[in-house]
């Protein structure tokens, strides 16, 4: 062989080469690394509904529960939300005419303290999701395990909280917080909520 006709061997295999890589790359199937650090109804929502619609895009998701996560992987989980210390929280009504279902109601700090406001709250923002065609949290989390979502529970969080893995749905799996880093070592994307 000469050494034109080296080099252009060498350009064909090269340029096949590439293209593959391109191929591979393309296909290659994307991750999602979430960390869930918050257990309340309006914190519960972001992890699942990330999760499950990356798995429905064809990613692979692992979802790291860690501290007030947890409670998401509670078998018996009932959210609720506050309306304390969260000022951006709309109050608006999920009942009565559309006008008045509009408004944004300024709740006084004094009166969110009250006992009974929180389950107030809890009550009308679950109505306004079912309103809305929004699936629960439940619903959303098995929607989750159905389409494979690595539930990792954080096992220094629950040695902390005293949590065992008896207290959580049957899916989860305890991890520590090295084995999560090595799913989300390579991840396309890594997100804490």
């Amino acid at each position: 062989m000469t050494d034109e006709q080296i080099e252009q061997r060498v350009n064909e295999l090269f340029a096949k080469k590439l293209a593959e890589m391109e191929d591979e790359k393309k296909y290659k199937t994307k991750k999602l690394a979430l960390i869930a650090s918050k257990g309340s109804l309006d914190w519960g929502y972001p992890p699942f509904i990330l999760a499950s619609a990356a798995v429905s895009m064809g990613w692979e998701v692992g979802v790291f529960f860690t501290f007030y996560g947890l409670k998401l992987l509670l078998k018996d989980y009932h959210p609720e939300v506050t309306p304390l210390g969260n000022p951006a929280m709309p109050m608006k009504m999920p009942f009565g005419p559309e006008s008045f279902q509009k408004v944004d109601w300024t709740i006084p700090t004094l009166i969110q303290a009250l006992p009974g406001f929180n389950a107030m709250a809890t009550t009308m923002m679950k109505q306004t999701f079912a309103n809305k065609g929004v699936a629960t949290i439940q619903e959303l989390r098995k929607t989750c395990n159905e389409c494979g979502v690595q539930l990792l529970a954080c096992q220094m969080t629950m040695d902390v909280f005293g949590f065992t893995k008896e207290d959580f749905i049957p899916e989860v799996k305890v991890a520590g917080a090295a084995s999560f880093l090595a799913f989300a070592s390579d991840a396309n994307v890594s997100l804490f909520i």
